[in-house]
């Protein structure tokens, strides 16, 4: 798997225009996805994925994924799971610290970067945290839902505003409003 990932880094150009053409086709079948319904179609999707980016990339299916923006390197792999580069204890042959017979995922991310266009500023964003509620949930599939704004990523109605109270008028202190 450590060999096939490394093969996938190193032609990081061309698995990513692959994966833009891949991702226009799929989001273009929203539609269809739409009408199958997305809740039936995760168990294939999760195959899929899996055993495409598990053989490709040793994906560790995080469900957000980040392989176009990180040179095809996942950071899932780092053992420390670090998803904004490396940490402070990168060998100086690239290596990782806490397995030193393995390249550092972010050193791998940096060269797979520069082979897919030289733009090192995707690699740069800030990735969120990993949100282990979609663990093990197709990316593929998130990546429409965003897109396309369905589900949990549809734009949510304006909240009214909290219906106005009528104010009572207090009660008026004893002896007041009275004459004299």
């Amino acid at each position: 798997m450590y060999a096939v990932r490394l093969w996938s880094v190193r032609h990081a150009k061309g698995l990513n225009r692959f994966y833009q053409a891949f991702e226009k086709v799929v989001v273009a079948l929203h539609p269809l996805w739409n009408k199958i319904g997305y809740e039936k179609l995760e168990a294939p999707f999760q195959v899929l994925e899996r055993a495409t980016k598990g053989f490709l990339f040793d994906c560790q299916m995080c469900g957000q994924c980040a392989l176009s923006s990180t040179g095809m390197s996942c950071p899932m792999n780092c053992p420390k799971t670090l998803r904004n580069g490396p940490c402070g204890g990168v060998r100086p042959n690239g290596n990782c610290e806490v397995k030193p017979e393995m390249k550092c995922v972010w050193v791998q991310g940096w060269a797979g970067a520069e082979r897919m266009d030289g733009n090192l500023e995707k690699i740069k964003d800030v990735q969120i945290q990993v949100n282990n509620a979609i663990k093990g949930k197709s990316a593929w599939l998130r990546v429409v839902r965003m897109t396309k704004k369905v589900g949990e990523f549809a734009p949510k109605p304006p909240k009214a505003p909290p219906a106005k109270k009528p104010v009572a008028a207090a009660p008026a202190p004893a002896g007041e409003g009275k004459a004299a």
